[in-house]
């Protein structure tokens, strides 16, 4: 069950991000919070201390809690979502586009990453991501064929985990991933606007279906400058 305070935190966190409280301006004051939620003045603080936290507000001493610019693509560790849903949730324009879609047999490196046999048949697609008319991420994907069969540019160019969910039935269940940063290479130049950068942020995904199996193993390539990332660590 959600806290009080996650609570207040989750709605005007979503009321920022469908734009109903404007970049600028300024959120209910405490007391109003208060009142609002019937919650303790703690509770609210702490829901507030958050949303400036993870970006969302700033506090300016004298004047009150405003709502800030969200320049940033933030990426939600604590969760397993498409990028078409993360972005239909923060109502941003984006566009993919498929630049590489093949089958292939998986390289002894590649197959290792998919904890498969080397020549394993895979499915290897490129695609890059326009985010409000920057082309911010590069992704690199390789599915395991006889997981994901039928994928076409088309499935890829809307959801890829739409298509495993809706169309295959298929449950994915869990996602390891590493974070690191990496000197740019040919493929980013050549696909991002770097806007300069000669580093960008790199999310390794190793994604399994509920029954254990690994059927994906991704590369998405963030542009440094604008790259965020936000998870909830509890102390057990």
């Amino acid at each position: 069950m959600m806290s009080k305070y996650e609570q207040i935190y989750t709605e005007i966190s979503k009321s920022i991000d469908n734009k109903q409280l404007k970049e600028g301006c300024k959120i209910p004051s405490e007391t109003e919070l208060m009142k609002q939620y019937e919650a303790s003045r703690g509770t609210v603080r702490k829901a507030v201390d958050l949303l400036q936290e993870r970006g969302y507000v700033q506090k300016i001493h004298g004047k009150g809690v405003f709502v800030l610019k969200r320049k940033n693509i933030e990426f939600n560790f604590g969760g397993i979502v498409s990028f078409q849903e993360e972005n239909e949730r923060l109502g941003r324009h984006c566009i993919t586009e498929v630049v590489e879609i093949e089958k292939m047999k998986a390289t002894q490196d590649i197959a290792k990453l998919l904890n498969v046999k080397e020549k394993t048949e895979i499915d290897h697609i490129k695609r890059v991501r326009n985010i409000d008319g920057e082309k911010v991420i590069l992704d690199i994907n390789h599915f395991v064929s006889e997981y994901i069969p039928g994928l076409t540019r088309e499935i890829a160019t809307a959801s890829i985990y739409k298509y495993i969910e809706k169309e295959l039935g298929l449950h994915i269940s869990y996602s390891q991933r590493v974070i690191e940063v990496q000197p740019c290479t040919e493929d980013d130049r050549k696909y991002l606007d770097l806007n300069g950068t000669d580093y960008v942020v790199v999310v390794k995904n190793f994604t399994h279906l509920y029954d254990g199996s690994q059927f994906e193993y991704t590369e998405s390539r963030h542009r440094l400058d604008i790259f965020h990332f936000s998870d909830v660590a509890r102390r057990k």
